[in-house]
């Protein structure tokens, strides 16, 4: 089948290189030349394992080409929509700018049957209004959310965990004739995933607008959830660590995000949770999601609690001690430094007068243009160097499983170390002779 994506950030690059992988004809359409220029070279212009070599596959075989030009869109039998919705600069509320540019630059080149398929994470409501202009050209409006985790994003696209499809309904809330010839379309399009009865939910738009933010609401409560377990263990001196594995054995909990730290960050999680709240502010339901508030309000306060770790593990004197900031990225596998609580915490240790050096094996450069404050350096072994203190904010394997201890105890000035993600050995740095602060831990 002929697709074309609309938008080729991080969300449209992946979905185009993933569906032209599985034998589809992919063209992805981006307004910024020096990303097209890229993506047409088969380069990546970010950090996403497996993404680069499925890139340049595609591209090999001439089904994947890139363009700035929205008319290379005409022929395609289904158009994805898969551009940012950022945060609105005055408010919580979603940005929907770039959305309905791209829908209302589709609207001349669709043809009577065409889908027009929206990815891009929206306030409920959205795609009811978006198709009150698709369905005059002829062509349906479907939406199919993601549910991709950076890091891991070619797989999730390749071989989701379930498939969601907004499709149009009856005014009795039924699947119409319609919708359920889209849905069709849809099947052929995942055509490898519904053969291996990947679950594949036909809803109504609503629906599967809230499936998305729900879904990260939902994970997004789970992690502060355990920052919150992790303020009561640091004043009572319970181990926040030993309480999720406890927990977690719950079949109705589950381990999965309940890692105490510095909490979430990157381009989905923080802006899709104040987003909800405003849409549900806006629906008169404003305090059916009030709760989180306050998930939003834990998480900032880890970042405070890191920071006040280092602080008192120098003393209360920070200024002018050399601090080796172990990662810059939001999350492992990923250069993504979008609302970072890594790159937060260095800046706040900057701002009180330390030498912060910071360190990660993908996201440097990124970071480097935001926060070119910050002194950077690419060898490990380097930032530690003659550190007072190390912290670490982002749990990539270079330090999390490969870093030993005592290397790291005679390359510093003082064995300090505040496990900003508890997710090194405290016995073995201790061990090593580490004085070790965790988050949430004795």
């Amino acid at each position: 089948m002929r697709l074309s994506v609309i938008g080729c950030g991080y969300l449209g690059a992946v979905h185009a290189a993933a569906m032209a992988s599985i034998g589809h004809e992919v063209v992805g359409i981006d307004v910024d030349e020096r990303k097209i220029e890229s993506l047409s070279k088969g380069l990546a212009p970010f950090f996403e394992p497996g993404l680069q070599e499925i890139l340049q596959e595609g591209i090999a075989s001439g089904r994947l080409t890139f363009t700035t030009d929205l008319a290379a869109a005409a022929g395609a039998k289904v158009h994805f929509v898969g551009v940012g919705t950022p945060q609105v600069k005055d408010g919580y509320a979603a940005d929907l700018t770039y959305v309905n540019a791209a829908v209302d630059g589709l609207l001349p080149y669709l043809s009577p049957g065409d889908l027009v398929a929206g990815k891009s994470t929206v306030p409920v409501g959205t795609a009811a209004r978006l198709a009150e202009s698709v369905t005059p050209t002829g062509a349906t409006l479907v939406w199919n959310p993601e549910f991709l985790r950076e890091g891991f994003a070619v797989q999730d696209t390749v071989d989701p965990d379930r498939l969601v499809a907004g499709v149009p309904s009856t005014s009795s809330g039924a699947v119409s004739d319609e919708g359920a010839r889209a849905a069709d379309i849809l099947r052929e399009v995942y055509h490898p995933s519904v053969a291996k009865n990947t679950p594949f939910i036909v809803t109504d738009y609503a629906t599967a607008e809230l499936v998305k933010v729900s879904a990260n609401a939902f994970l997004a409560t789970k992690i502060s959830f355990i920052n919150a377990m992790a303020e009561i263990a640091e004043v009572t001196g319970a181990d926040v660590t030993q309480l999720a594995d406890a927990i977690g054995h719950d079949a109705r909990i589950g381990r999965r995000f309940l890692g105490a730290g510095i909490g979430f960050g990157g381009g989905c999680l923080p802006k899709d949770i104040r987003a909800f709240s405003a849409r549900a502010e806006e629906l008169g339901r404003g305090e059916s999601v009030n709760f989180l508030r306050e998930v939003d309000a834990i998480n900032l306060r880890r970042r405070d609690r890191a920071v006040d770790l280092v602080v008192a593990a120098l003393d209360g004197v920070v200024f002018e001690k050399k601090v080796a900031v172990l990662g810059a990225a939001f999350k492992p596998h990923s250069d993504d430094i979008r609302d970072s609580p890594a790159l937060d915490v260095a800046v706040r240790l900057k701002g009180l007068g330390a030498d912060v050096v910071v360190t990660d094996p993908a996201a440097i450069e990124n970071a480097r243009r935001i926060h070119p404050q910050l002194t950077y350096n690419e060898d490990l072994d380097a930032t530690l160097k003659d550190a007072d203190a190390v912290i670490v904010v982002t749990e990539w394997d270079e330090w999390r499983r490969e870093l030993a201890p005592e290397h790291a105890a005679s390359l510093v000035k003082a064995t300090i170390v505040v496990d900003g993600r508890n997710c090194l050995d405290a016995a073995a740095w201790r061990a090593a002779g580490w004085t070790y602060y965790g988050m949430g831990r004795p």
